[in-house]
């Protein structure tokens, strides 16, 4: 494509975006649920319209009609996505109330676990619950909290400490089931901050 051509094909298309860009967003406003996705898909339309912009036929007219059909067929590619995207949210609840209904009710101590858990820093239990229940290891954890892996080992140390102590009141969090000094009074529980 010559550079003159190519300009031009640029003027007509940022004029045909401003004359008909609204018409094209109410269009879209209409037919989206909710609205306000209705940019989003006119980016889009904009998007491909360019890609096809020596397909822009000459007349306004015909160019208005050309950007509306472009409209159209995002539309329809929209809703089959949205389709899509529901069917999934729907399996995947249906699978979830499956598990919850085959799961026993949690035992005492894993609601103890979850009260203690939830009086530590949120630092601390994200750490505690990657590795515990989400099967990291530490230095994968670390990777997630964007933290050095020698940081994490240490912190995962000290939030197992502060949940011990969380667990049993008789425990202090600046010592271990041996009641000796295991670290310093740097590395003591962090308190978590209160609910208001």
């Amino acid at each position: 494509m010559s550079p003159g051509r190519e300009r031009g094909d640029k003027a007509r298309f940022t004029r045909l975006a401003e004359t008909q860009g609204p018409r094209v967003l109410a269009y879209l406003a209409r037919r989206v649920d909710p609205p306000g996705d209705a940019a989003d898909v006119l980016a889009e339309v904009f998007a491909t319209a360019w890609r096809r912009v020596l397909d822009l036929p000459a007349g306004d007219g015909e160019a208005a009609a050309w950007l509306f059909g472009i409209a159209r067929g995002t539309l329809a590619n929209h809703w089959r996505g949205q389709t899509r995207r529901h069917a999934l949210a729907d399996r995947l609840r249906a699978q979830l109330e499956q598990r919850l209904r085959e799961s026993p009710p949690p035992a005492d101590d894993a609601l103890a676990v979850r009260n203690a858990l939830s009086r530590l820093t949120p630092d601390d239990r994200e750490l505690l619950t990657l590795v515990a229940w989400d099967g990291l290891r530490a230095d994968e954890a670390a990777a997630v909290l964007e933290i050095s892996a020698a940081a994490a080992r240490q912190r995962l140390v000290r939030a197992r400490r502060c949940l011990r102590a969380e667990l049993d009141p008789a425990t202090d969090a600046n010592t271990g089931y041996d009641r000796r000094q295991t670290f310093t009074p740097m590395d003591t529980c962090p308190q978590a901050p209160a609910k208001q």
